[in-house]
């Protein structure tokens, strides 16, 4: 019995579904499995699974790991959903989302970096999904990959190689060259302000979501305290264990998180943009050209000596 194309559609877009839903749903399992039991407010770091012997230390797969990867996951399957039976003339609201999206992110991209680094777009998209899913995993009581510093610093250490390669887009001394800008003096205040880069992008994100778990954390157990003393039936509606740190969460996990996802794209836009050296690529790339054509010149001479 042959499938329609409607019916294909109908179970490939069940399977993508499943693809955003499951690692979700993982993630709950491995916390339930792994969580030891502590009574009262707790607030500890990332889980470690396992420990595998390296030469210079142990590499550790860590909760935080774990769920980064769920995340992408489901980034990946919402990705695959909205594009999925995607027309030359839209006839869905996923496709219509999809383009809203795609829209959106490039007019990101121009007004913060220019026409000439439209391809970028893909990689801030996923930044700020991957941060933005990370982060409101506290929706669902999973450890959010945002409150790790390890892999906010792991971010941040990408972007930075990304700026210093397309400062070195204007060639190697014209990037030393520039850190005796204004003047020779200032060298060693640019090298540290050089290697600041990814350290205020890794704090700034991670400072601004661990502040929010510990402060939700610290305000439910609290509530929870002042809900207990509470006489006769006040003390039974649960609105302060359950309603305040509901509108509480909608800051801290929802807008917080996503503020963050959505500053820390918009410094790499930032940082890659201004660092890269126009007027000195453009030089290297006519004396490149010149170099080139000299040398195709000198290979049709020596033929037509030949």
């Amino acid at each position: 019995m042959r499938l329609n194309q409607k019916t294909k559609h109908k179970i490939v877009d069940g399977l993508l579904i499943c693809m955003m839903i499951l690692p979700l749903a993982a993630a709950i399992v491995i916390k339930v499995l792994t969580q030891p039991y502590s009574e009262g407010m707790n607030i500890t770091g990332a889980l470690i699974f396992l420990e595998i012997p390296m030469p210079f230390q142990p590499l550790l797969i860590t909760e935080a790991q774990i769920n980064s990867w769920l995340v992408m996951i489901s980034i990946t399957g919402l990705c695959l959903f909205l594009t999925h039976g995607i027309k030359a003339v839209p006839d869905s609201k996923r496709q219509h989302i999809a383009e809203m999206i795609v829209e959106k992110v490039d007019s990101m991209v121009r007004e913060n970096m220019g026409e000439m680094f439209m391809g970028f777009s893909p990689f801030v998209a996923a930044i700020m999904a991957l941060s933005a899913f990370s982060s409101l995993l506290t929706l669902i009581g999973v450890f959010p990959p945002t409150s790790d510093l390890n892999i906010i610093a792991g971010w941040a250490i990408l972007v930075f190689i990304l700026i210093t390669y397309y400062k070195l887009k204007g060639g190697l001394w014209n990037y030393i060259k520039g850190f005796g800008d204004p003047i020779f003096v200032m060298a060693p205040m640019n090298v540290i302000s050089e290697i600041a880069t990814p350290l205020s992008m890794t704090f700034r994100h991670f400072g601004n979501v661990i502040s929010g778990v510990v402060i939700s954390a610290l305000l439910g157990s609290a509530l929870s305290g002042i809900t207990a003393k509470l006489p006769g039936l006040l003390g039974q509606i649960p609105f302060l264990k359950i309603g305040i740190p509901a509108v509480l969460s909608l800051y801290f996990d929802i807008f917080s998180g996503c503020m963050q996802a959505f500053i820390f794209a918009s410094l790499t836009m930032i940082y890659i943009s201004t660092g890269f050296p126009g007027e000195a690529y453009e030089k290297r790339m006519k004396r490149k050209i010149e170099r080139a054509k000299k040398k195709e010149e000198a290979k049709r001479l020596a033929e037509l000596e030949k």
